[in-house]
């Protein structure tokens, strides 16, 4: 997949839920039975969003919600067709992409 691509960034909460699973999970397989390319999904351990709660794993300020963040890259029409699904899938958060240039994926030369 080397070549112009698109990473999509979606924030959303840890405590959010879709159908039952977490918000995040939810995502990982509904992009995976899309044939995205590839996801990760990373736990942030501070930050705060539009609301401008302080969400943060420090010891003595536990939180139930810390944010969460989603990296999906793929070829940009791949992701583009995806985005209005997923802004209705996702109630409140961050989504938003960026252009990219791969220059290696997997065991391509």
């Amino acid at each position: 997949m080397a070549g112009k691509s698109k990473l999509l960034k979606i924030y959303v909460g840890e405590t959010e839920r879709y159908q039952d699973k977490p918000l995040y999970q939810y995502l990982v397989y509904w992009l995976k039975d899309k044939g995205i390319v590839g996801v990760t999904v990373n736990r942030g351990i501070e930050g705060y969003g539009q609301d401008k709660i302080l969400h943060t794993a420090r010891f003595l300020e536990l939180s139930s919600d810390l944010p969460m963040i989603l990296e999906v890259v793929d070829r940009a029409d791949k992701i583009e067709a995806l985005i209005p699904d997923i802004c209705k899938i996702v109630p409140k958060g961050l989504v938003f992409t960026v252009d990219l240039e791969v220059h290696k994926y997997g065991n391509t030369p």
